[in-house]
This record gives structure tokens, sequence and C-alpha cells, in this order.
């Protein structure tokens, strides 16, 4: 019999935990939520207060009672669930049900699961917050009376298996806005004129843009305005006007809060934010490091805090001067101050212990757990080093009373850039520009001019990192929700996934067009917005949620009973292949089904025909020559199968990498060995395999 038993919310985390608290403790895992509202009703009884009708979820009985006897038989109970609103929720759920008076001091919380972090939270238990629970719980009535109000309409409406949510519904609604910007986009002619130049007719070449004339910018606007500019100035000198020396400071990037890590895992690995938060929640709960046991990695991963604790940038800073040098810390340790939304409860991701450094700990991880974990700690190690320093040079060249401008910056100092460099969706950061040194009233030589037609671009599509962006800046949402929120719109067909751009389908826009007309507040920016800094001030126990539901419910009402009565039956455009139907001979169309679009026949349900959308590899099946498909499982990963199917098995998770076997001529697929990249050609019977470069 334990005297204490410990719950946390995963088996993953219950042996990590188990490995720092001795004997006499009892980990056990309550494998997420235990308690919810129902799904096949409202659940809430919106005449008394917005009162929750909980239910213990479906398949948990097992575990429960396993729980209730623990308890029954430990002297003391402790509730160590995650430390944000989900987990003090669960906490309290599990009180009720095990009996735990919530005044005790039961509930524990700790940012990292490390034997320091886990033998002081158990020092110093403290009561479940119930102001955290009611943020938790009115964000769960709210999102449910939404999503179970509004989507039964959008069934009946528009067709079956819809769905709206109030963060999903806004995030769909930025979408469909972008894709209308790019459709109404009217491109604006400009020119511009560059110069290439040389100093004594040197080799080195730089070269200059047209500004302006005296102090004033002109913007070239037509080819008739830069014709006359190029008359003015040919055989002209261009003379130094002025040279401006200095130095730009660049600062560190702060360390990763959830956004920023789902944004920055996007641009540089290549994730998708679901991916992201898979890893980053295994990095967290404990990896089997070899030669030191299951080790916690890097802190809580639900966090818009930057804050890092005193002990982190001690650490840091030792580790920095060890490493760098004394040069590359700063004059005073990098703070960086939160947005007042922020919850500053958690501190930033940050690696738990600077010693298990990515290159020691990469035999025992897999090839994204090693990606993600090194991207962390180089962020972080960067974030509490020296500005990068640039040494800068303006110059300005006058030609017959027209200013042509160029502009050179050469890495000084690299500070933290020799460890860490922030992505970029744009990716235009400029290498270094080298120009000779000027001096004013010196003429240099003209190599060539170049007069050039430009149209302006309109805005580019979303992709999920830009995405998550405007959502924490609009304050839409928490980091939590940004991964399931993106998986809930694709899977709905409301946005398709281009390469790495998000496109709204006609089903998006549609859904949209009609939330926009008959609830505006939902996909309203600011209102949405508004709804998070209530669920805030709930948390931080300025505001009662039983009140926020009473002024939210009964406007929501109206418009509900508004829309029912005069939205008519939406008809979906149907979009026709040339494919036929193989029983009755028509054209057969594209529809949206639970696991994606699929071929089907028109003339349902007299011909209830219908097969998947099959892409082409472009490459041949190694075993009969036939064309080589992509599929998708129910759960939509890919995989390659020959056209051929049951006649030739022929069927691979790996993808053709292009280019064909030396040895056979089949093509190579690419496939990880002992978690390294390999070449391996598709021919089951032909040996070929080249390691390739994990860099």
């Amino acid at each position: 019999m334990a005297d204490y038993l410990v719950i946390v919310e995963s088996p993953a985390k219950a042996k990590t935990i188990g490995r720092f608290l001795g004997r006499g403790y009892k980990i056990e895992a309550s494998n997420g939520h235990i308690r919810d509202l129902p799904k096949s009703q409202l659940g809430i009884d919106v005449e008394n207060k917005f009162e929750p009708k909980y239910i213990t979820i479906r398949g948990k009985g097992e575990i429960i009672n396993k729980l209730k006897k623990e308890a029954k038989n430990a002297k003391k109970v402790y509730l160590a669930t995650d430390p944000d609103r989900e987990g003090e929720a669960i906490s309290w759920h599990l009180a009720h049900l095990l009996n735990i008076d919530r005044t005790q001091k039961c509930r524990i919380t700790f940012n990292e699961i490390t034997q320091n972090a886990v033998k002081n939270a158990v020092k110093n238990p403290r009561e479940i917050d119930m102001d955290v629970v009611d943020a938790q719980q009115a964000r769960r009535v709210l999102d449910r009376i939404v999503g179970y109000k509004i989507s039964p309409l959008l069934w009946k409406k528009v067709r079956k298996g819809l769905s709206a949510g109030r963060v999903q519904s806004v995030a769909t609604r930025l979408i469909v806005d972008r894709e209308e910007e790019i459709e109404k986009f009217i491109p604006q002619e400009y020119w511009s004129i560059t110069s290439t130049l040389s100093k004594n007719k040197a080799k080195l070449t730089f070269e200059a843009k047209f500004h302006g004339k005296g102090k004033s910018k002109i913007q070239l606007k037509n080819k008739e305005q830069v014709d006359k500019i190029l008359n003015e100035i040919k055989d002209e000198k261009y003379v130094v006007k002025s040279v401006k020396r200095g130095t730009k400071k660049k600062s560190p990037a702060p360390p990763f809060i959830t956004s920023t890590l789902q944004q920055e895992a996007s641009r540089k690995l290549g994730f998708a934010t679901r991916k992201t938060m898979m890893v980053a929640q295994q990095l967290y709960e404990g990896i089997n490091v070899k030669g030191k046991g299951t080790v916690g990695l890097v802190t809580y991963i639900r966090t818009d805090s930057m804050r890092i604790s005193d002990d982190a940038r001690k650490d840091a800073i030792e580790f920095i001067k060890g490493k760098y040098g004394k040069e590359n810390l700063p004059n005073k340790p990098n703070i960086f101050k939160n947005r007042s939304a922020s919850q500053d409860a958690h501190e930033a991701i940050r690696p738990t212990d600077l010693t298990l450094r990515p290159e020691d700990v990469k035999e025992s991880l897999n090839r994204d757990q090693f990606r993600l974990y090194k991207l962390i700690w180089d962020r972080f190690i960067a974030s509490q080093m020296a500005h990068a320093i640039y040494d800068t040079l303006n110059v300005d060249l006058e030609v017959n009373g027209y200013i042509f401008r160029t502009t050179g910056s050469k890495l000084k100092f690299a500070g933290f850039m020799s460890v860490y460099i922030e992505g970029s969706d744009d990716e235009q950061d400029d290498p270094d520009t080298n120009i000779p040194d000027l001096v004013e009233g010196e003429v240099v030589d003209l190599k060539k001019i170049e007069p050039k037609q430009h149209f302006t671009q309109p805005p580019s599509r979303y992709t999920e990192a830009s995405l998550v962006k405007a959502l924490e800046e609009k304050g839409i949402g928490r980091p939590s929700t940004y991964a399931p929120v993106i998986t809930t719109i694709i899977t709905r067909g409301y946005v398709e996934r281009e390469k790495k751009t998000l496109i709204p389908t006609e089903l998006g826009k549609i859904v949209t067009d009609i939330m926009k007309e008959y609830f505006k507040d939902i996909v309203d920016v600011d209102f949405t917005a508004q709804m998070e800094k209530s669920l805030d001030n709930i948390e931080e126990g300025n505001k009662n949620w039983v009140e926020i539901m009473e002024q939210f419910y009964p406007p929501f009402e109206s418009v509900l009973k508004e829309a029912e009565s005069k939205l008519s039956k939406v008809e979906l455009p149907v979009e026709e292949t040339d494919i036929k139907c193989e029983k009755c001979g028509r054209n057969m169309v594209i529809k949206m089904g639970r696991y994606g679009k699929f071929l089907a026949c028109p003339g349902f349900p007299e011909c209830r025909n219908a097969k998947p959308i099959l892409e082409e590899a472009g490459v041949e099946c190694p075993k009969c020559n036939g064309k080589v498909l992509i599929k998708k499982t129910r759960k939509g990963r890919k995989y390659i199968g020959c056209e051929n199917n049951p006649n030739c098995d022929y069927m691979s998770w790996d993808m053709p990498s292009g280019g064909n076997c030396p040895e056979c001529g089949s093509f190579l697929v690419k496939k990880y060995v002992r978690k390294k990249p390999v070449t391996k050609c598709s021919n089951e019977k032909c040996e070929f395999e080249k390691e390739e470069s994990s860099k």
C-alpha cells in the first residue's frame, strides 16, 4: 500500500515522475479528461445558470475504479495534472469523483518534469484554483453552445457533417477574407531604375537604385516617366553626394512560447502545428535518455509567457561564457516582456537541463524529436546572448540632379547569430552587401543601367505559421487550441492545404458567408478577442463566468432563431470531372466525405457508384510496370500502391525520391533506417541502397 497517490494525465508522464519519487509514492494516470459534457445532447441547463451536466467519459470506467481503489488506500492524494486551465479542470473533476474536498491542499503543479521541480511541488501543495476551473468551464460551455446550436443548422441548410466553432469559424473567415483580397486585387504598375557601378574601373561592382530628385522621393509609375529620366541622365557622371557610416544592432528573438514554436517549426522543419505539439509533448513528458533514464527534456509546452526563471538564466550565462566566451554575453541579461494578456504562470519553453545538449542525446531521440529539441535549445541559448552588430553604409549619388541610393551592411560581430537566426515567412533577410570605400565628391563608373517594370503583388495566402501568428496577434483562441483548430477546418473541408498554403474551398466560402450574415459576432475578430479577455478575467477572479454567459446567450439565441427561419437550403456547387461512371456512363463529380474528397456518380440514389480520387506518383510499378498511385489511409496517411491492385500487390509507405536505380532502373524511394535518411530501390529484388546526408 502506498502512503501517497500522485495522479497525472499521461502514462509517459507517470513513468518519468516515478523515477523522482521514492517508495511510498504510487503514480497513476487519468489518461486525460475523465468527465465531460455528453456527446448526444447539449448537456447545459441554459435555464439554470448554465449548469453543465457532466458525465463519465465512455471507456474510462476501469481507470476511475482503479483510481478510486488507490485513493481509498492512500493517506494523501496529490493531483498533478498539467499546469493550465485544462489541467486544473481535470484535477477538479478527479477531486469530485474521488470525494476529495477541494479546499484540501491536494493540487501540485510543476513547469518541468525534473527531480527538483517535482519534489518541490510535493512539498508545496495548494488548493484547486476555482477561478482557473471556472475559466475552463466558461470556455467549454461557450464552445458547446456555439457548436451544438449552429452545427445542426448547417447540417439542415447546407450539408450533413458540417460544424461551426467559436475559434474555428473565425480562423476560416480569416482564410476566406484573405482569398477575397487576392481575388479583388488590382495590380498597380511601378518601375525601378538600377545602376551597376564600380570604383576606378575595378571588377567589384555595386548597385544603386533610383531614389528621387534633390530631397524629394519620386515614385516611378510608368515607362514615359522612366524614359524621360534616362534621357536626362544619359552620359552624365555619378558623383558621390553623401556617405553615412554607422552601426546597427540586431536583437535575439525571445525564447519560444507555444505559438512561436509552432510558427518556427513550420518554417524551419516543415512541421504541421499538430505534429509540433505532438513531438513537443513527448519531449516534455519524458524521453528515455541513454545513461540517464527517463528525462523531461523541455519545460511545459503550452505557454504564452516569455519569462524564464533566474536559475535557468544563470545556467545559460555560465554555458555561454564557457562555450562562446564572455564577449558573447550582453552587458545586462536579456529580459523579454510579456503582452498584458499573457498567462504569466509558466515560463517560456526551454531545455530543462543544459548539460543535456542536443548532440549528447541525439542517439536517444528519433529524427523529429532531435530536430525540435535542437530548435528549442538553440533558440533559448541565443535568447540570452549578445546582440549582433553590423557596420552600415548609406551612400547617395547624384546624376544631373537625380539621386541614386545604395545601402550596404557587413556583419561585424555575430553574437547570438552564431547560434541561431530566426526564420521568416518572407525569407527576405539580406546577406552582407559590400560597397567599396567611397568619399564625397568622388566620381564612379557606370557599368550598366537597367530600367524594370514591376506590378504590385496581392497579399500572400496564409500558411499554418502565418495563420497562427495572425490568430495570436488578434487575440483569438489560445496557443493550445491552434493545432486542433487548423486540423478541424481542414478535416471539415472548409480549407485545403496546398503545399504550405491554406486555401478556402467553395464550402468554406459558403459557410463563412452564412456565418457573416447570421452570426456576425461569432466570426467577428474583435468580438472573439474580447471574449478571450473575458475568459482571462474569470481566471484572474475579476469576473463571474455565469454572468458572461448570461450576457452572451440571449442575443445569440435571438440570431439563431432568425437564421433558422430565414436561411434557405443552400445548393452546393458540384465540380464535374471527365471521368465516366462505369455503371451508368454519367460524368462523375467530386464530393467531400468524412475522409476527404471522393468521386461520386451524380445519378444518386439510382446509381450509388463512388470511388476514391487517386493521384499519380509519376513512376512505374516495379512489379508489373503499371502506374503507381498515391493513396491515403482513413487517418490521412499517404502511401503508394499499384493501379492494378488487387492483381498486383505492390504498396509502400515510402514516397518516390526522384531518379531511378542505377542497378535495375526502378524508381528510388526515400526512407529512414535507424533514424538515418536512406535512398533505396523500390524493387524488392534489388538491394541498391544509399545513405544520404542527414543535414
